[in-house]
C-alpha cells in the first residue's frame, strides 16, 4: 500500500496553530481543516462583540486556510459547528447562510457537554470542515 502524501497548510491569514497541529492538510484532492475560533489573525485576539461577529471571523479564518490549500468555502462538503449556547443557533445560521451557495455542505451542529462547553464559553462557536478541492469537473 502506498503512503498518501500529506501537505501541511500554513497561512498568516488565519490564526497560527499551536506547534502540535496544522491549520490544515492537503491529501490528494482533499483538504482537511483544523477547527477555527473567532480570533483575528492580525491581532491574535478574540473578536469582541456578538456571536455574529465571531461567526464571521471563524468563517473568514476557515476560508483563508482553505484558499491556502487550493480550495474555498464553496467547495466544502462537511461542516461541524460547536455552539456553547443553544440560543446562538439562529444568529449563527444567519451569518453562515451568507457565506455559502448551493449546493450547501452537509452540517452537524453540536451543543457540547458541560466539560467542553466550559472551554467554549469565551469562544461562542467553533467550526471545522473537510472537503474536496474543486477539480474543474
Amino acid at each position: 500500500m502506498s503512503k498518501a502524501t500529506r501537505i501541511p497548510i500554513r497561512t498568516q491569514k488565519a490564526p497560527l496553530p499551536p506547534p502540535f497541529l496544522s491549520q490544515g492538510i492537503v491529501v490528494g484532492d482533499m483538504v482537511f481543516c483544523s477547527g477555527q475560533v473567532g480570533v483575528n489573525p492580525a491581532t491574535g485576539k478574540m473578536v469582541e462583540g456578538s456571536i455574529q461577529e465571531r461567526t464571521k471571523q471563524i468563517l473568514n479564518n476557515l476560508g483563508a486556510v482553505l484558499e491556502a490549500g487550493g480550495s474555498s468555502l464553496q467547495d466544502a462538503v462537511k461542516m461541524n459547528i460547536f455552539l456553547a449556547d443553544m440560543n446562538d443557533f439562529a444568529a449563527v445560521n444567519e451569518i453562515y447562510a451568507a457565506f455559502f451557495e448551493d449546493p450547501l455542505p452537509v452540517r452537524s451542529v453540536r451543543f457540547p457537554s458541560v466539560g467542553v462547553a466550559y472551554l467554549l464559553m469565551n469562544l461562542g462557536s467553533y467550526m471545522r470542515c473537510g472537503q474536496d478541492i474543486a477539480n474543474g469537473d
